[in-house]
């Protein structure tokens, strides 16, 4: 059991400019997709940069107009932080955090543009219902991972906080069952209540 991955939330289609599009066609392009950002190729669809509306903005404020031979390449951002598609979610978030940016293009092994997650894209992984969490805990964790009944242990869910509570058989089952619990996507914390019947530590 694992995390949903950047691959399966992010986008294909990607919008993107190479390092030639002048500055006018790069607000076009943002404009016409109704996005705040975009990601630069070059001839061989590696990333080479990020342009974000704020960096359009600094470029008109600091020259008063809409510059003229101002292209792609004068305007980026790099080196360009990017993702690999099977890196989980969580993490991916917290690459976005710590960089304080608003979406990672995804490259396959290769370094090649393949999608987009934006941080919409990777919130959506997080809303989830408690319902559709406590389901999952129960399923992949108590049964799937545990091998227990699934009324072993009590799953109940308030706010992406999970509780567990019930009996399970070894005393490191319990380590194991927090630690699958907070791996499931939406969880924001777990609070134990379980119990053991042998203790194996």
């Amino acid at each position: 059991m694992t995390s949903q991955t950047v691959g399966e939330v992010m986008t294909s289609e990607v919008v993107h400019a190479d390092r030639r599009t002048p500055f006018k066609e790069v607000v076009r392009l943002l404009d016409d997709n109704r996005i705040s950002g975009l990601p630069v190729v070059d001839h061989d669809d590696k990333v080479l940069g990020v342009i974000s509306g704020t960096d359009l903005m600094r470029e008109a404020a600091r020259t008063g107009r809409a510059p003229g031979a101002v292209t792609a390449q004068d305007l980026m951002s790099t080196p360009a932080i990017t993702v690999h598609p099977e890196q989980p979610v969580p993490d991916a978030a917290r690459v976005m955090e710590r960089h304080g940016i608003e979406r990672l293009p995804v490259v396959d092994e290769e370094d090649r543009l393949i999608g987009i997650a934006t941080r919409r894209d990777l919130l959506r992984v997080f809303v989830r219902t408690d319902d559709d969490i406590r389901r999952q805990v129960t399923d992949d964790v108590v049964a799937g991972e545990l091998g227990l009944a699934s009324e072993a242990v009590a799953v109940s869910v308030r706010d992406g906080v999970v509780t567990l509570d019930g009996r399970v058989e070894l005393r490191s089952d319990i380590a194991l069952a927090l630690h699958l619990s907070w791996r499931v996507d939406g969880v924001i914390g777990v609070v134990n209540d379980l119990s053991y019947r042998v203790d194996d530590c």
